[in-house]
Protein backbone atom coordinates (compact mmCIF):
# COMPACT_ATOMS: atom_id res chain seq x y z
CA UNK A 1 0.00 0.00 0.00
CA UNK A 2 1.39 3.59 -0.83
CA UNK A 3 1.59 6.15 1.83
CA UNK A 4 -1.43 8.37 1.87
CA UNK A 5 -3.16 10.87 3.56
CA UNK A 6 -7.06 11.29 4.44
CA UNK A 7 -8.74 14.24 5.36
CA UNK A 8 -12.78 14.21 5.16
CA UNK A 9 -14.34 16.64 7.35
CA UNK A 10 -18.45 16.49 5.13
CA UNK A 11 -21.14 15.85 8.01
CA UNK A 12 -23.31 13.73 6.49
CA UNK A 13 -27.10 13.47 7.79
CA UNK A 14 -28.57 10.33 6.28
CA UNK A 15 -32.54 9.32 6.73
CA UNK A 16 -36.20 10.40 6.24
CA UNK A 17 -36.63 13.89 7.51
CA UNK A 18 -33.09 14.89 7.90
CA UNK A 19 -33.35 18.66 5.87
CA UNK A 20 -35.14 19.31 9.19
CA UNK A 21 -32.11 19.32 11.30
CA UNK A 22 -29.51 20.85 8.82
CA UNK A 23 -30.35 24.37 10.48
CA UNK A 24 -27.55 24.14 13.47
CA UNK A 25 -25.28 23.65 10.64
CA UNK A 26 -25.88 27.06 8.95
CA UNK A 27 -23.81 29.98 10.08
CA UNK A 28 -26.77 31.89 12.29
CA UNK A 29 -26.67 34.83 10.29
CA UNK A 30 -25.75 33.87 6.79
CA UNK A 31 -26.96 35.25 3.37
CA UNK A 32 -27.49 31.90 1.83
CA UNK A 33 -26.86 31.37 -2.06
CA UNK A 34 -29.63 28.90 -2.94
CA UNK A 35 -29.27 26.46 -5.87
CA UNK A 36 -31.41 24.32 -7.20
CA UNK A 37 -32.54 22.57 -10.65
CA UNK A 38 -35.41 22.07 -13.29
CA UNK A 39 -38.46 22.95 -10.59
CA UNK A 40 -38.61 19.50 -9.35
CA UNK A 41 -37.69 20.51 -5.83
CA UNK A 42 -40.76 22.72 -5.79
CA UNK A 43 -43.06 19.18 -7.03
CA UNK A 44 -41.97 16.73 -4.37
CA UNK A 45 -41.84 19.20 -1.57
CA UNK A 46 -38.18 19.49 -0.97
CA UNK A 47 -38.25 23.39 -2.15
CA UNK A 48 -40.36 24.20 1.17
CA UNK A 49 -38.71 21.95 3.63
CA UNK A 50 -35.24 23.59 2.70
CA UNK A 51 -37.06 27.10 3.79
CA UNK A 52 -38.57 26.12 6.29
CA UNK A 53 -34.78 24.73 7.54
CA UNK A 54 -33.11 27.88 6.59
CA UNK A 55 -35.35 30.07 8.73
CA UNK A 56 -35.37 33.45 9.19
CA UNK A 57 -31.53 33.66 7.24
CA UNK A 58 -31.37 36.53 4.00
CA UNK A 59 -31.64 33.78 1.21
CA UNK A 60 -30.88 34.78 -2.56
CA UNK A 61 -32.31 31.74 -5.20
CA UNK A 62 -30.46 30.40 -8.32
CA UNK A 63 -32.47 27.72 -10.09
CA UNK A 64 -32.52 26.52 -13.40
CA UNK A 65 -28.86 24.48 -12.66
CA UNK A 66 -29.35 22.27 -16.18
CA UNK A 67 -27.75 18.63 -16.22
CA UNK A 68 -24.12 18.94 -17.14
CA UNK A 69 -23.75 21.97 -15.49
CA UNK A 70 -22.49 24.81 -18.28
CA UNK A 71 -19.81 27.75 -17.60
CA UNK A 72 -21.71 30.03 -18.93
CA UNK A 73 -24.90 29.76 -17.49
CA UNK A 74 -23.09 29.47 -13.93
CA UNK A 75 -21.71 33.33 -14.54
CA UNK A 76 -24.69 35.15 -13.29
CA UNK A 77 -24.36 33.45 -9.99
CA UNK A 78 -20.72 33.91 -9.68
CA UNK A 79 -21.17 37.47 -9.91
CA UNK A 80 -24.13 37.63 -7.68
CA UNK A 81 -22.08 35.52 -4.94
CA UNK A 82 -19.17 38.25 -5.51
CA UNK A 83 -21.78 41.07 -5.29
CA UNK A 84 -23.93 40.13 -2.68
CA UNK A 85 -21.31 39.06 -0.28
CA UNK A 86 -22.91 35.64 -0.42
CA UNK A 87 -21.76 33.94 3.48
CA UNK A 88 -23.01 29.97 2.54
CA UNK A 89 -23.96 28.11 -0.89
CA UNK A 90 -26.77 25.67 -0.05
CA UNK A 91 -27.00 22.88 -3.64
CA UNK A 92 -30.33 21.22 -3.70
CA UNK A 93 -30.31 18.83 -6.29
CA UNK A 94 -28.28 15.77 -7.96
CA UNK A 95 -24.67 15.90 -8.93
CA UNK A 96 -25.45 18.72 -11.35
CA UNK A 97 -26.36 21.10 -8.65
CA UNK A 98 -23.82 19.97 -6.42
CA UNK A 99 -20.97 20.34 -8.90
CA UNK A 100 -22.17 23.34 -10.05
CA UNK A 101 -22.10 25.14 -6.35
CA UNK A 102 -18.56 23.78 -6.27
CA UNK A 103 -17.73 26.05 -9.02
CA UNK A 104 -19.59 28.76 -8.17
CA UNK A 105 -18.23 28.79 -4.60
CA UNK A 106 -14.74 28.64 -6.00
CA UNK A 107 -15.05 31.16 -8.88
CA UNK A 108 -16.60 33.70 -6.32
CA UNK A 109 -13.30 33.89 -4.70
CA UNK A 110 -10.90 33.89 -7.65
CA UNK A 111 -8.94 36.62 -8.31
CA UNK A 112 -7.56 35.90 -11.96
CA UNK A 113 -9.32 37.15 -14.71
CA UNK A 114 -11.09 34.12 -15.29
CA UNK A 115 -12.49 31.79 -13.74
CA UNK A 116 -12.55 29.00 -16.47
CA UNK A 117 -8.88 28.21 -15.83
CA UNK A 118 -9.48 26.70 -12.53
CA UNK A 119 -11.18 23.96 -14.56
CA UNK A 120 -9.17 24.31 -18.32
CA UNK A 121 -5.46 25.10 -16.78
CA UNK A 122 -5.43 23.75 -13.36
CA UNK A 123 -5.29 27.36 -11.45
CA UNK A 124 -5.18 26.55 -7.67
CA UNK A 125 -8.42 27.54 -5.45
CA UNK A 126 -7.21 29.07 -2.59
CA UNK A 127 -10.19 29.74 -1.33
CA UNK A 128 -14.17 29.23 -1.76
CA UNK A 129 -17.70 29.98 -0.06
CA UNK A 130 -18.70 27.25 2.33
CA UNK A 131 -21.54 25.44 0.98
CA UNK A 132 -24.06 22.55 2.10
CA UNK A 133 -25.91 20.02 0.35
CA UNK A 134 -29.70 18.54 0.06
CA UNK A 135 -28.91 15.57 -2.17
CA UNK A 136 -31.85 15.06 -5.03
CA UNK A 137 -30.16 12.14 -6.36
CA UNK A 138 -27.60 9.45 -5.23
CA UNK A 139 -24.87 8.79 -8.28
CA UNK A 140 -21.79 11.12 -7.90
CA UNK A 141 -20.64 10.82 -4.87
CA UNK A 142 -19.58 14.97 -5.24
CA UNK A 143 -22.17 15.45 -1.38
CA UNK A 144 -18.49 14.06 -0.03
CA UNK A 145 -16.04 15.08 -2.19
CA UNK A 146 -14.39 17.85 -3.69
CA UNK A 147 -14.66 17.31 -7.18
CA UNK A 148 -17.04 19.53 -9.80
CA UNK A 149 -17.16 18.68 -13.58
CA UNK A 150 -18.52 21.62 -15.39
CA UNK A 151 -18.72 21.86 -19.37
CA UNK A 152 -18.44 24.74 -21.53
CA UNK A 153 -20.91 25.70 -24.31
CA UNK A 154 -18.60 27.83 -27.18
CA UNK A 155 -15.64 24.95 -26.48
CA UNK A 156 -17.96 22.24 -26.32
CA UNK A 157 -15.25 20.66 -23.36
CA UNK A 158 -15.59 19.28 -20.22
CA UNK A 159 -13.73 19.48 -17.58
CA UNK A 160 -13.04 18.87 -13.68
CA UNK A 161 -11.37 20.41 -10.93
CA UNK A 162 -10.56 19.08 -7.38
CA UNK A 163 -10.18 21.04 -4.16
CA UNK A 164 -10.89 20.31 -0.34
CA UNK A 165 -11.50 24.27 -0.36
CA UNK A 166 -14.96 23.20 -1.80
CA UNK A 167 -15.49 20.20 0.62
CA UNK A 168 -19.73 20.23 1.73
CA UNK A 169 -19.68 21.65 5.61
CA UNK A 170 -22.38 18.77 5.62
CA UNK A 171 -24.58 16.86 3.49
CA UNK A 172 -28.15 15.44 4.12
CA UNK A 173 -29.58 12.58 2.34
CA UNK A 174 -32.64 11.78 2.76
CA UNK A 175 -33.75 8.52 0.55
CA UNK A 176 -36.88 9.54 0.70
CA UNK A 177 -36.93 12.33 -2.01
CA UNK A 178 -35.23 9.86 -4.33
CA UNK A 179 -38.89 8.25 -4.73
CA UNK A 180 -39.58 11.02 -7.06
CA UNK A 181 -37.01 10.38 -9.71
CA UNK A 182 -37.61 8.43 -12.70
CA UNK A 183 -36.30 5.56 -13.24
CA UNK A 184 -33.80 5.85 -15.67
CA UNK A 185 -31.54 8.45 -13.65
CA UNK A 186 -32.12 5.79 -10.47
CA UNK A 187 -30.50 3.50 -12.89
CA UNK A 188 -28.19 6.34 -13.81
CA UNK A 189 -27.09 6.36 -10.36
CA UNK A 190 -25.89 3.17 -10.02
CA UNK A 191 -24.34 2.98 -13.04
CA UNK A 192 -22.26 6.07 -12.22
CA UNK A 193 -20.86 4.70 -8.63
CA UNK A 194 -20.10 1.13 -10.05
CA UNK A 195 -17.81 2.99 -12.64
CA UNK A 196 -16.80 5.38 -9.95
CA UNK A 197 -15.51 1.90 -7.97
CA UNK A 198 -14.44 0.16 -11.09
CA UNK A 199 -11.93 3.01 -11.65
CA UNK A 200 -10.22 3.03 -8.06
CA UNK A 201 -10.23 -0.58 -8.30
CA UNK A 202 -9.08 -1.73 -11.41
CA UNK A 203 -5.78 -1.27 -11.90
CA UNK A 204 -3.04 -2.56 -10.23
CA UNK A 205 -2.35 -4.47 -7.19
CA UNK A 206 -0.76 -2.33 -4.10
CA UNK A 207 -1.57 -4.55 -1.43
CA UNK A 208 -4.83 -2.58 0.09
CA UNK A 209 -6.81 -5.33 1.22
CA UNK A 210 -9.20 -3.31 3.20
CA UNK A 211 -9.57 -0.89 0.12
CA UNK A 212 -10.35 -3.67 -2.64
CA UNK A 213 -12.08 -5.41 0.05
CA UNK A 214 -14.08 -2.51 0.58
CA UNK A 215 -14.51 -1.73 -2.85
CA UNK A 216 -15.80 -5.73 -4.02
CA UNK A 217 -18.13 -5.22 -1.17
CA UNK A 218 -20.12 -1.81 -2.85
CA UNK A 219 -19.94 -3.32 -6.57
CA UNK A 220 -21.78 -6.53 -5.08
CA UNK A 221 -24.49 -4.18 -3.51
CA UNK A 222 -24.93 -2.30 -6.52
CA UNK A 223 -24.94 -5.45 -8.68
CA UNK A 224 -27.75 -6.46 -6.14
CA UNK A 225 -29.89 -3.25 -5.23
CA UNK A 226 -29.60 -1.54 -8.79
CA UNK A 227 -31.86 -4.25 -10.60
CA UNK A 228 -34.18 -4.82 -7.40
CA UNK A 229 -34.99 -1.05 -7.70
CA UNK A 230 -35.96 -1.24 -11.12
CA UNK A 231 -38.20 -4.53 -10.63
CA UNK A 232 -40.41 -3.20 -7.58
CA UNK A 233 -43.51 -2.04 -7.53
CA UNK A 234 -43.04 0.79 -5.63
CA UNK A 235 -39.83 2.49 -3.72
CA UNK A 236 -38.67 0.83 -1.09
CA UNK A 237 -36.64 2.60 1.81
CA UNK A 238 -33.95 0.54 2.48
CA UNK A 239 -32.95 0.05 -1.04
CA UNK A 240 -32.87 3.71 -1.78
CA UNK A 241 -31.44 4.05 1.17
CA UNK A 242 -28.33 1.22 0.30
CA UNK A 243 -28.29 2.40 -2.96
CA UNK A 244 -27.83 6.49 -1.70
CA UNK A 245 -25.22 5.42 0.50
CA UNK A 246 -23.20 2.93 -1.61
CA UNK A 247 -23.16 5.84 -4.35
CA UNK A 248 -21.66 8.48 -1.71
CA UNK A 249 -19.20 5.81 -0.64
CA UNK A 250 -17.93 5.07 -3.75
CA UNK A 251 -16.86 8.66 -4.01
CA UNK A 252 -15.02 9.98 -1.49
CA UNK A 253 -12.04 9.65 -1.51
CA UNK A 254 -11.43 6.00 0.73
CA UNK A 255 -11.09 4.04 -1.85
CA UNK A 256 -8.46 6.08 -3.81
CA UNK A 257 -6.09 6.00 -0.64
CA UNK A 258 -3.04 4.26 -0.85
CA UNK A 259 -3.63 2.73 -4.70
CA UNK A 260 -2.98 3.83 -8.25
CA UNK A 261 -6.57 4.84 -9.54
CA UNK A 262 -7.38 5.29 -13.22
CA UNK A 263 -9.79 7.61 -14.60
CA UNK A 264 -9.60 7.21 -18.36
CA UNK A 265 -13.14 5.83 -18.91
CA UNK A 266 -14.38 8.83 -17.21
CA UNK A 267 -11.71 11.09 -19.73
CA UNK A 268 -13.34 9.76 -22.63
CA UNK A 269 -17.00 9.68 -21.34
CA UNK A 270 -16.39 13.68 -20.77
CA UNK A 271 -16.05 14.03 -24.26
CA UNK A 272 -19.02 12.14 -25.55
CA UNK A 273 -21.18 13.76 -23.16
CA UNK A 274 -19.61 17.63 -24.31
CA UNK A 275 -19.58 16.54 -27.81
CA UNK A 276 -23.38 15.22 -27.97
CA UNK A 277 -25.19 15.56 -24.38
CA UNK A 278 -25.20 12.19 -23.66
CA UNK A 279 -25.88 11.44 -19.68
CA UNK A 280 -22.81 10.84 -18.14
CA UNK A 281 -23.62 7.29 -16.82
CA UNK A 282 -24.37 6.51 -20.56
CA UNK A 283 -21.02 7.33 -21.80
CA UNK A 284 -19.77 5.30 -18.43
CA UNK A 285 -21.45 2.16 -19.57
CA UNK A 286 -20.54 2.69 -23.35
CA UNK A 287 -17.05 3.45 -22.86
CA UNK A 288 -15.87 1.14 -19.71
CA UNK A 289 -15.56 -2.41 -21.97
CA UNK A 290 -13.68 -0.89 -25.06
CA UNK A 291 -11.07 0.12 -21.98
CA UNK A 292 -11.46 -2.83 -20.17
CA UNK A 293 -10.02 -4.46 -23.18
CA UNK A 294 -7.45 -2.29 -23.98
CA UNK A 295 -5.55 -3.22 -20.75
CA UNK A 296 -6.79 -6.97 -20.21
CA UNK A 297 -2.86 -7.73 -20.30
CA UNK A 298 -1.42 -4.87 -18.42
CA UNK A 299 -3.97 -5.13 -15.95
CA UNK A 300 -4.59 -8.94 -16.05
CA UNK A 301 -4.29 -9.26 -11.88
CA UNK A 302 -6.83 -7.09 -10.92
CA UNK A 303 -8.77 -7.90 -13.84
CA UNK A 304 -9.05 -11.68 -12.73
CA UNK A 305 -9.31 -10.39 -8.82
CA UNK A 306 -12.42 -8.52 -10.15
CA UNK A 307 -13.57 -11.39 -12.15
CA UNK A 308 -13.80 -13.93 -9.59
CA UNK A 309 -15.15 -11.86 -6.52
CA UNK A 310 -17.94 -10.00 -8.61
CA UNK A 311 -18.87 -12.70 -11.23
CA UNK A 312 -17.77 -16.16 -8.98
CA UNK A 313 -14.99 -16.68 -12.52
CA UNK A 314 -12.01 -18.59 -12.29
CA UNK A 315 -10.24 -21.11 -14.55
CA UNK A 316 -6.97 -21.81 -16.09
CA UNK A 317 -7.46 -19.86 -19.28
CA UNK A 318 -7.48 -16.47 -17.54
CA UNK A 319 -7.91 -14.33 -20.74
CA UNK A 320 -11.23 -15.94 -20.77
CA UNK A 321 -12.31 -15.46 -17.59
CA UNK A 322 -11.28 -11.47 -18.08
CA UNK A 323 -13.74 -11.55 -20.83
CA UNK A 324 -16.68 -13.46 -19.82
CA UNK A 325 -16.02 -10.91 -16.74
CA UNK A 326 -15.83 -7.60 -19.40
CA UNK A 327 -18.95 -9.56 -20.76
CA UNK A 328 -21.17 -9.46 -17.22
CA UNK A 329 -20.06 -6.18 -16.71
CA UNK A 330 -21.71 -4.77 -19.84
CA UNK A 331 -24.42 -7.32 -19.50
CA UNK A 332 -25.24 -5.85 -16.03
CA UNK A 333 -25.87 -1.77 -17.75
CA UNK A 334 -27.41 -3.31 -20.44
CA UNK A 335 -30.18 -5.38 -17.69
CA UNK A 336 -30.52 -1.99 -16.06
CA UNK A 337 -32.05 -0.84 -19.42
CA UNK A 338 -28.99 1.40 -20.83
CA UNK A 339 -27.24 0.96 -24.26
CA UNK A 340 -23.75 0.44 -24.34
CA UNK A 341 -22.75 0.94 -28.35
CA UNK A 342 -22.22 4.45 -29.61
CA UNK A 343 -24.40 3.29 -32.96
CA UNK A 344 -26.96 2.98 -30.33
CA UNK A 345 -27.28 6.83 -30.06
CA UNK A 346 -26.33 7.62 -33.63
CA UNK A 347 -22.72 8.49 -32.86
CA UNK A 348 -20.10 7.02 -35.44
CA UNK A 349 -17.01 7.32 -37.12
CA UNK A 350 -16.85 11.32 -37.40
CA UNK A 351 -17.24 11.68 -33.50
CA UNK A 352 -14.38 8.89 -32.80
CA UNK A 353 -12.13 10.84 -35.62
CA UNK A 354 -13.14 14.55 -33.75
CA UNK A 355 -12.26 13.22 -30.18
CA UNK A 356 -8.79 11.30 -31.49
CA UNK A 357 -8.02 15.23 -32.67
CA UNK A 358 -9.03 16.95 -29.71
CA UNK A 359 -6.97 14.96 -27.41
CA UNK A 360 -3.62 15.66 -29.63
CA UNK A 361 -4.50 19.11 -30.31
CA UNK A 362 -4.04 19.76 -26.35
CA UNK A 363 -0.61 17.52 -26.35
CA UNK A 364 -2.32 14.59 -24.43
CA UNK A 365 0.10 11.52 -24.62
CA UNK A 366 -1.72 9.33 -21.72
CA UNK A 367 -5.28 8.68 -20.89
CA UNK A 368 -5.64 8.62 -17.15
CA UNK A 369 -3.39 8.05 -13.97
CA UNK A 370 -2.50 4.93 -14.93
CA UNK A 371 -0.19 5.67 -17.84
CA UNK A 372 -0.93 2.92 -19.42
CA UNK A 373 -3.30 3.62 -22.43
CA UNK A 374 -1.96 5.71 -24.43
CA UNK A 375 -3.42 8.83 -26.89
CA UNK A 376 -2.93 6.09 -29.91
CA UNK A 377 -5.07 3.63 -27.77
CA UNK A 378 -8.26 5.73 -28.04
CA UNK A 379 -9.14 5.15 -31.32
CA UNK A 380 -9.35 1.44 -31.39
CA UNK A 381 -11.32 1.75 -27.56
CA UNK A 382 -14.05 3.60 -29.35
CA UNK A 383 -14.18 2.10 -32.12
CA UNK A 384 -14.57 -1.19 -30.63
CA UNK A 385 -17.70 0.14 -29.24
CA UNK A 386 -19.48 1.30 -32.40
Amino acid sequence: MKNFEFYNPVRILLGKGQIANMSPYLPGKAKVLFTYGGGSIKRNGVYEQVKSALGGREVVEFGGIEPNPKYEALLPAIKMAKKGDVDFILAVGGGSVVDASKFIAAAAKYEGADPWDILANGAEVLSAVPLGVVLTLPATGTEMNGNSVISRLSSKEKFAFSSPKVLPVFSVLDPVISYSLPMNQVVNGVIDAYVHIIEQYLTYPANAAVQDMYAESLLKILKTEGPRATTLKAPDYDNRATIMWTATNALNHFLSTGVTTDWSTHSLGHELTALHGLDHAVTLAIVLPGVLNSVKEKRKEKLLQYAEAIWGLSGFDHIAVIDEAIRRTENFFECLGVKTHLSDYGIGQETIDLIDKRLRDRGVKTLGNCKDISVDDVRGILESRL
